[in-house]
């Protein structure tokens, strides 16, 4: 597909409110995954849309779901996310492109009370936003009926593999009917994602835009340490920075030591991972992404899906353990038409987790220095484009 975007929403053979809504978020050009899944999508064929996270596949799923639910009573449409936080974030817009056009939507997740699902479920929503495990909690004790459902997306379906939901996505795929249409939004497409597509989808139209690999607006650097080094060296990192700072920790209590070291230097850093009550990530995402916190310690809860925009620096603490998390951690810089910096550090262990990176994203990812040869002005990757 060609990189040029002539294509304007205007051009999608949309319902005159969704395109009001539309302008009024300031859309005008769809990202290039819009661009290629919105037409199949309201034409009511299967898709499976690879792309990066940032790219807008929310709106690339969410409009011709508006098109399609516009006005009508029942529930007609099942959105699947992986973590809570997403779920709010696919409801959000939804309600931001499809309030004028009638659409209601419901949301059930984990976290909170049941008496809260029951209360949105009874509000006669056209479109119902869930997390699996708690959906699974619904259709057990037959709260819900699927027989009404003409779509289902799956959004972060990579995601849902690796938190080990397959087994409720093939319970949820099996209470719902079988003539429906089907969409799935990835940046990866694990085996077993792959066969549950298959199984569960009519002749799909495939949409990928560019390859497993870091946003090419990200600049990239390494550094090689000991681990007793780490700390010093992001607290330098911080006292450099003055936007907004996304660090990743692979351990929920690494979090929690890291998060009270850097407050205990009277910097404000704020947490989030999968132990905190949802109040909680609710107001920590809050707060970093009014800029009320500009450090946010996080485990990959916060690396996948997450809205937040204008983050300056992506900091690998804990260098990840799977290629593709590399890559959707640093996605979180560099979202769309930004650009940003992430660093990673490289412990003696870490050596064979970088190389594996390597083998996915290849040349675009830059070789470590070496912390003896840091300097006040760190080298970056050669890989990089100039700051917009």
């Amino acid at each position: 597909m060609s990189t040029e975007n002539d294509v304007k929403f205007t051009d999608f053979p949309l319902l005159e409110t969704i395109h009001q809504s539309i302008r009024q978020a300031g859309f005008e050009r769809p990202t290039p995954i819009q661009a290629a899944c919105i037409p199949p999508a309201l034409e009511g064929k299967d898709v499976i849309g690879l792309a990066q996270t940032g790219t807008g596949k929310t709106a690339a799923f969410a409009i011709p779901i508006i098109q399609r639910m516009s006005g009508r009573s029942e529930l007609g449409a099942l959105v699947l996310a992986p973590t809570r936080e997403l779920a709010a974030q696919i409801t959000t817009m939804f309600n931001q492109l499809g309030k004028d056009a009638g659409i209601r939507v419901a949301t059930i997740v984990g976290g909170v009370p049941i008496s809260e699902d029951h209360a949105a479920l009874s509000s006669w929503p056209n479109v119902l936003v869930a997390t699996p495990g708690r959906l699974i909690d619904h259709i057990e004790n037959g709260k819900i009926s699927f027989a009404e459902i003409e779509v289902l997306t799956v959004d972060e379906a990579d995601r849902m593999h690796d938190m080990g939901f397959v087994p409720q996505i093939r319970r949820i795929l099996s209470a719902l009917p079988r003539k429906r249409q089907t969409m799935m939004f990835t940046a990866t497409l694990p085996d077993d994602v792959e066969r549950i597509a298959r199984k569960s989808m009519h002749h799909p139209v495939r949409v990928q835009i560019g390859q497993c690999a870091p946003a090419h607006r990200a600049q990239q650097e390494l550094f090689e340490l000991a681990e007793d080094a780490k700390a010093p060296l992001l607290l330098k990192l911080l006292g450099k920075s003055s936007g907004r700072v996304l660090v990743f920790v692979r351990t929920k209590r690494g979090v929690d030591r890291l998060a009270r070291k850097i407050n205990a230097r009277r910097i404000r850093a704020g947490r989030i991972h999968g132990d905190l009550e949802q109040v909680h990530r609710d107001k920590a995402l809050s707060d970093f992404r009014h800029g009320r916190r500009l450090i946010l310690v996080a485990t990959d809860i916060a690396a996948r899906g997450l809205d937040i925009s204008n983050i300056e620096h992506v900091i690998n603490y804990d260098f990840p353990h799977h290629a593709e998390d590399y890559v959707h951690r640093i996605g979180r810089t560099a979202r769309v038409d930004a650009s940003g910096l992430a660093t990673s550090f490289v412990t003696r262990d870490d050596r064979r987790f970088v190389n594996q990176v390597r083998k996915l994203i290849g040349e675009n990812l830059p070789n470590p220095t070496r912390l003896d040869s840091y300097s006040a002005k760190p080298t970056h990757s050669a890989h990089r484009s100039k700051r917009r």
